[in-house]
């Protein structure tokens, strides 16, 4: 059967309805302006019930940090004994851990931490060996930066799992 042209008039009505008929909607071709603030209000609520929290935190989050510290530069001081047979005398300090001490013949290349570590607060760790009630102390005196204290100010010590005392 030979194939018969369209006739013009029906081609023009489809034409016609081509052009008043918007195009369908792709899922992914944007968004409207009530999901943009739908999902404005949505991170607004969110940040109003987390920044709270988070901003009125920060002499515990600097605390746990001082604790983390505490724990890293006692597991560094086990290695430097390990290796050395020794923990770093008074004089020497928690530099050895960084730069090799003249009488470590086991220091590991590279060294046990990265840098001489500081406090939240600023002040460097106080290391003391021996210490009142173990091979060493590793000590930080909290925000006053000084002995004592409490809340903020309290001491951290190795001692007490870094909890004070």
């Amino acid at each position: 059967m030979p194939h018969r042209p369209m006739p013009d008039v029906r081609r023009d009505r489809l034409v016609d309805r081509a052009i008043a008929r918007p195009a369908p909607r792709r899922g992914d071709s944007g968004v409207t302006l009530i999901e943009m603030m739908v999902v404005l209000v949505i991170i607004g609520i969110v940040a109003a019930l987390i920044v709270p929290n988070v901003i009125g935190r920060p002499d515990e989050a600097r605390r746990a940090v001082a604790e983390a510290d505490i724990r890293s530069i006692a597991a560094s001081l086990e290695i430097f004994r390990l290796d050395n047979r020794r923990y770093p005398t008074v004089d020497e300090g928690l530099q050895a851990l960084v730069t090799r001490p003249a009488d470590a013949p086991g220091w590991a290349e590279g060294g046990y931490l990265p840098g001489l570590p500081v406090d939240p607060w600023g002040a460097a760790y106080l290391y003391a060996t021996p210490g009142e009630a173990a091979d060493y102390d590793l000590v930080s005196y909290g925000a006053d930066g000084v002995p004592g204290g409490e809340g903020v100010d309290a001491d951290l010590n190795s001692r007490a799992g870094a909890a004070g005392g």
